[in-house]
């Protein structure tokens, strides 16, 4: 069947697009939702119409999801869940997750089918997401999932140029202040022991004496 869409149908026409289409997909979905009419010469003219309208409305669609999709460049949404000690989520972050949280930084009601994720996420760490903010604009951004409950992250690299802290092992260990007092003070000499290295000559001397006056008495 021979049908001028009136409506944009995702997949199938543009508003004021005349196209063949199975009588079936016709007959039971197109008409009936007046997505699309017969192709006639009223019906072309009321579809040509409404692209007229249809295009700069999108023309605005376009230019405001421009605006939006510059917002987002370097943005990173970090969403908080649930995980065991491998990183893990016990649940797992959506496309409605993603929509609330980007309610925020763009200042804009995202719809969760714009937010284009083939899959939940369900593990933690950093992952590009696209978004269809319009018909003709697409953005991506990035999400960053974090764990409840897991050890706190390595610390961050350190900055090029900056000096590493000297190792442990390379200062050197601190001496006790008794042990260079020790090594300063000389052992101290015994009294007894000066007094009998000074009494040493004088008794050396008292046999000369008497050797001396021996041949006096004869």
């Amino acid at each position: 069947m021979k049908v001028v869409f009136l409506q944009e149908v995702e997949g199938s026409g543009h508003t004021g697009e005349v196209k063949n289409v199975a009588d079936g997909f016709a007959r039971n979905y197109l008409l009936p939702r007046k997505l699309a009419a017969p192709a006639n010469d009223h019906n072309i003219r009321v579809a040509q119409a409404r692209a007229g309208v249809e295009v700069k409305h999108q023309a605005k669609l376009d230019a405001d999801a421009t605006v939006l999709a510059e917002r987002l460049v370097g943005h990173t949404v970090t969403l908080t869940a649930k995980a065991g000690p491998q990183g893990r989520l016990y649940g797992s972050v959506t496309a409605r997750d993603i929509a609330e949280a980007l309610e925020g930084p763009l200042g804009h009601v995202l719809e969760h089918r714009q937010v284009e994720l083939e899959d939940s996420i369900r593990q933690v760490g950093v992952f590009e997401v696209p978004l269809r903010l319009s018909r003709n604009v697409r953005a991506s951004v990035q999400v960053e999932v974090l764990g409840e409950g897991m050890p706190a992250p390595a610390p961050a690299a350190e900055v090029e140029g900056a000096e590493p802290p000297p190792a442990a092992s390379e200062e050197p260990e601190p001496v006790a202040e008794e042990t260079l007092a020790e090594a300063e003070e000389p052992e101290p000499v015994a009294e007894e022991t000066l007094a009998e290295a000074e009494e040493t000559p004088a008794a050396a001397e008292e046999p000369l004496a008497e050797e001396a006056e021996e041949p006096a008495e004869e």
